[in-house]
């Protein structure tokens, strides 16, 4: 945060010392505003804004530690430095009760007062961004989407910056995670939410269609064109245009939507007219865009023009809890529909559901919770109710099965456990450390699964690796 986006409040009723500790600040580039009253300072502190603010506790309206006080009462964003004279030193002690932040005793230097001004303004600068991460963690639910893991909050913060743009973004991700989601999510929080959203599935519709279905088409252009039709392209004047599944376009119209991007024109099918729209355009694929590019199926430069804010949608299996979140909230709403009484899942439906791969993600939670609502009724949802493979015999083994005989046979013997030496003791930071590599290098690098398997969270894995980094232990 720059130095001068923090102002100084500077509440100090003799004028001489007010423009002398201004001018200190000045130099520095603070933004200083300085009053000489408690009413004076009381107001400027009603905007709520952050401040750093300098108190004198000798004010001529009322004592300065009743600014203070409502400072505190009302937890206002400020760093309070109290300005105090030698013989009221328990004075400014009693203040830091009420959450003063350090103080000055008169008389003090130019640079005592600067690295002073300059700790409190680092001081709010990092409990922003405390503030922001935690209402970030807080965000449980966002525009359709339903999930509080690390890998779902980094996607909330990037649609977040993405949405005032008029930028094309390009959405990556395996199929049911939510691609169309995403796209919404972006329209939403945009300056286009109140103009319409207008999606179409690039593999669903024939190709020898999908030209009219972007473009629209005037009548008698072809066999069944009985009247002038609206394309997506004009439907979404004003507000989004998604493009699912971009890379199932036929190479010709992608030289046409190429066309259309730079140019914002574009003429319907059969038409003569040159058409123009203003329209954010935003895609999604379940492809890997730049293997299509190599192998000669996507143009490069479509590619390029539509590829400018990437937004990559993790599976399932990578998002912590998020799985059980989900699972849970389809679960009300499902046996609401269905008139069902399931209120919950047993702890070994939810160690059932935390551990499988799900390939389809979301969307196959979505149909499993669906199909337990509809086949069965209780108010506890057993692992025996999942449909195949999550209730499959033997998926979740609760005990161990006992060997056979040809494998008891195979089986090497067990030999006597050497006593542990003193040398071979290893400090714990380090036996923790080995079991959490070991978990990662089992799961191919997924952390989220290691730390399923560890039975802790994903963030504490990362904040280890961090810690150990940073000591160079790693």
């Amino acid at each position: 945060m720059p130095i001068g986006s923090i102002p100084v409040l500077l509440i100090e009723d003799t004028p001489s010392l007010a423009r002398v500790y201004a001018e200190f600040l000045k130099k520095e580039a603070y933004t200083v505003v300085a009053v000489e009253t408690g009413a004076a300072a009381i107001d400027q502190l009603a905007d709520g804004a952050p401040k750093v603010v300098l108190l004198d506790l000798q004010l001529p309206d009322m004592n300065g530690m009743e600014v203070l006080k409502r400072i505190n009462a009302q937890a206002l964003p400020c760093a309070v430095i109290v300005i105090t004279a030698h013989g009221s030193v328990n004075a400014a002690v009693e203040a830091m009760r009420y959450g003063a932040y350090d103080f000055l005793v008169k008389p003090f230097s130019a640079d005592r007062l600067v690295v002073t001004v300059r700790n409190a303004v680092e001081r709010l600068r990092l409990a922003q961004i405390v503030d922001t991460f935690e209402q970030d963690l807080g965000r449980a639910r966002y525009h359709g989407f339903i999930g509080s893991s690390l890998a779902m909050q980094a996607v909330y913060r990037i649609v977040d910056s993405a949405a005032s743009s008029r930028a094309t973004v390009f959405i990556t991700g395996e199929s049911g995670t939510g691609k169309e989601v995403c796209a919404e999510a972006i329209h939403r929080q945009s300056q286009r939410s109140g103009r319409p959203f207008i999606a179409i599935n690039c593999g669903a519709i024939p190709k020898d269609l999908m030209e009219s279905e972007i473009f629209g088409h005037v009548k008698g252009s072809f066999t069944g064109a009985v009247a002038d039709r609206e394309g997506a392209a004009a439907r979404a004047d004003g507000g989004t245009l998604f493009l699912d599944e971009i890379c199932e376009l036929a190479p010709d119209l992608q030289t046409k939507l190429l066309r259309f991007i730079q140019t914002g024109t574009y003429t319907p099918v059969g038409g003569s007219r040159l058409e123009k729209v203003d329209l954010r355009i935003v895609c999604a694929t379940n492809r890997d865009p730049l293997h299509e590019v190599e192998e000669g199926r996507f143009r490069e430069d479509l590619y390029y023009r539509l590829h400018v804010i990437p937004i990559h949608l993790p599976p399932l299996r990578e998002r912590e809890d998020d799985v059980l979140e989900i699972a849970r909230h389809y679960l009300a709403e499902f046996t609401a529909e269905e008139k069902k009484g399931f209120t919950h899942f047993s702890p070994e439906t939810e160690q059932a559901l935390r551990h499988y791969h799900w390939p389809g993600n979301v969307r196959q939670l979505q149909n499993v919770v669906r199909i337990v609502s509809v086949l069965h009724d209780g108010d506890t949802v057993l692992p025996q109710m999942l449909p195949a493979p999550l209730g499959a015999p033997g998926l979740i083994p609760l005990t161990p099965m006992p060997p056979t005989a040809f494998e008891a046979a195979a089986a090497p013997v067990p030999r006597a456990p050497q006593p542990l030496t003193p040398d071979a003791i290893k400090p714990l930071w380090e036996v923790e450390k080995d079991a959490i590599e070991d978990a990662i290098t089992a799961c191919d690098g997924n952390i989220p699964r290691a730390a399923a398997l560890l039975q802790i969270s994903a963030s504490t894995i990362y904040r280890k690796r961090l810690a150990w980094q940073a000591e160079g232990k790693l």
